[in-house]
């Protein structure tokens, strides 16, 4: 393939990671917009991964334009670099979130769930008491809770609602509790509970106390934060497949030029893919 034509895959791929970088900053933004400050744990990094991208796709655009060997090949290693970054991330995503699920409880349409359940990693996380104060912080302040009563005006329909885990978790006492259901947001605290669960116990009406330092409140959160990163981590292997499949093979159009030594001038073509290449040397 001639160096013109090289030239033009290259730049053509480039201007379509450039697109797709585009589109990683767009679903970032989407985050944003559709989650509070509590949690956009992941949002800044997407951000940053698409333009990251972006970058790396201009200098290898320019690098093609003007014909200019190093940086396509700051390009060919930056890009390297992240195809790295997000396989290290992603495999980790699917570790962490690995564990974990809700538990059905009878008469209730959402489920409950439970700290224990959840990976090391995220109990490290919630269990920290910096980052549990914010957390918490950020939970009081979204109204989530105290925007139920409002959500569910009757008994009835909040006994049939189908709340979030945070809602399940942070906004109203377990199940074994047993505390009378007034409304939405208020419980019958006078009735003593039979069981053992220390929740019981922290669970408060007030609108800044609710469950929100009870581990069904943490355990919420964990499974609101495993669904993000899921979320995130098939985005992420998506991504990684068409940056292998449409970006590597640009390395196969590599072409390196050497100084011409006292013989004769050689043009050497960068040739294969990142496992397997050998230089062909034309003299």
């Amino acid at each position: 393939m001639g160096m013109g034509t090289s030239n033009f895959v290259i730049r053509w791929i480039n201007f379509l990671t450039m697109l797709l970088a585009i589109a990683v900053v767009i679903f970032g933004v989407w985050m944003s917009t559709h989650h509070d400050g509590c949690r956009r744990s992941l949002t800044l990094p997407v951000l940053g991964l698409g333009a990251f991208i972006f970058i790396i796709s201009i200098i290898g655009f320019l690098g093609a334009v003007k014909k200019n060997t190093i940086l396509l090949w700051i390009y060919l290693i930056m890009l390297c670099i992240i195809l790295v970054a997000i396989l290290v991330f992603t495999v980790l995503a699917f570790i962490i979130t690995n564990n974990g699920s809700g538990h059905n409880v009878s008469g209730l349409r959402y489920k409950e769930y439970q700290l224990k359940d959840y990976s090391p990693w995220f109990l490290k996380q919630l269990n920290n008491t910096d980052n549990w104060k914010h957390l918490k912080s950020c939970l009081v302040k979204s109204e989530d809770c105290n925007n139920l009563a409002k959500q569910y005006k009757t008994l009835k329909q909040y006994k049939m609602a189908k709340l979030t885990p945070i809602e399940a978790g942070c906004c109203r006492p377990p199940s074994d509790c047993s505390y009378p259901v007034l409304n939405a947001s208020y419980y019958d605290l006078s009735f003593h509970p039979i069981s053992s669960n220390k929740d019981c116990k922290l669970y408060k009406n007030s609108r800044t106390v609710k469950c929100y330092n009870c581990d069904s409140c943490k355990a919420g959160v964990a499974q609101y934060m495993k669904t993000e990163w899921r979320v995130v981590a098939i985005f992420n292997l998506a991504l990684f497949v068409v940056l292998v499949r449409f970006c590597l093979p640009l390395s196969d159009h590599l072409q390196i030029s050497f100084p011409a030594d006292t013989k004769t001038a050689r043009t050497c073509h960068l040739i294969g893919d990142l496992r397997f290449r050998h230089l062909l040397c034309q003299g």
